[in-house]
């Protein structure tokens, strides 16, 4: 699989990386959706300390250990479980953050993370204190690059010009193009997305509108009303290619903005995963395809944040 370099980093990821959430508790299983992946040329793993209370960490290193100098692994931190596990809060301190590293190198079971991510982020931060973290995590060897996991555009700009980061992980899909209107801000600093929801939570694999959930079928999603929804599910449908699956159409469609690195949608089982590693792997989009693509979503703007 294609592999591609994240910012001006060291770090080479699969075009397709697994989003490693949807992996459950079940560890076998989880064991063979891992092993599959790397044996379809996959090497590239997003995990965060927040998923099962930690156990996803656990899961993930359980299964990498024997691959670890060949795979790139990231994780997540910044929200806190309180002491009953009931709920968690942000906490982005210095201490905190140097302190949650050391627990999940002790659950992933390796001596550094390669891609430490900042799990959110307000404007009202001390991003200062953040990013004095990060830097002396790096120095003290216990990640190779961080990033941070945001869609808020006055976050994004404020790490762009006090950090540096490598990456930021956005919700980014056809029917969430919010992130398009940073992609050339984060070109022109050599940043690159991370695109997380490519599939749009299934609504952009095959079974489609039968994914939605009860909350999509009432309230639509984002800026698409339910019958919106139906509507551009169906142009994009009977408009593309009768060859391109529509997780094709989906992934694909990310993949053909330059700033993304990698695609990285969950997988509950093997059958998932194939169907999305058969995806990424058929062509890039022509032109022709991502204008009657563009024509039909949504440029959608994220409002609120900005300044």
């Amino acid at each position: 699989m294609e592999k591609r370099q994240i910012g001006n980093s060291d770090l080479y990821v699969s075009k397709m990386g697994l989003g490693c959430m949807s992996l459950g508790t079940d560890e076998k299983k989880a064991k063979e959706i891992v092993q599959t992946a790397i044996e379809n040329g996959i090497n590239y793993f997003d995990t965060a300390d927040l998923y099962d209370f930690g156990q996803n960490e656990e899961i993930v290193g359980n299964s990498l250990k024997d691959v670890r100098d060949d795979v790139v692994i990231a994780t997540k931190a910044g929200n806190r479980w309180n002491d009953v596990k009931e709920g968690w809060r942000w906490d982005p301190s210095k201490e905190y953050l140097k302190s949650a590293v050391k627990d999940s190198l002790s659950r992933l079971k390796v001596d550094y993370i390669d891609l430490y991510q900042l799990h959110g982020g307000t404007i009202e931060d001390n991003f200062e204190e953040s990013i004095e973290a990060f830097e002396e995590l790096k120095s003290e060897g216990y990640i190779r690059q961080y990033g941070i996991s945001s869609i808020r555009p006055n976050v994004i700009k404020r790490f762009l010009s006090h950090s540096s980061i490598q990456s930021v992980m956005m919700q980014y899909s056809l029917l969430d193009r919010r992130p398009e209107e940073w992609m050339n801000l984060l070109e022109e600093h050599n940043i690159s997305v991370i695109a997380r929801g490519p599939l749009a939570k299934g609504m952009l694999s095959e079974k489609m509108l039968a994914k939605a959930s009860k909350k999509i079928k009432e309230h639509g999603y984002l800026d698409y009303s339910y019958e919106e929804l139906e509507e551009v599910l169906r142009s994009i449908r009977d408009k593309s290619r009768d060859d391109r699956s529509m997780n094709e159409l989906a992934l694909q469609y990310d993949l053909a903005h330059r700033p993304v690195a990698s695609v990285i949608p969950g997988a509950s089982s093997i059958r998932q995963l194939k169907e999305n590693i058969q995806a990424v792997n058929g062509a890039p989009l022509a032109d022709e395809e991502l204008g009657v693509l563009k024509a039909l979503a949504k440029l959608s703007r994220y409002e609120q944040h900005r300044d």
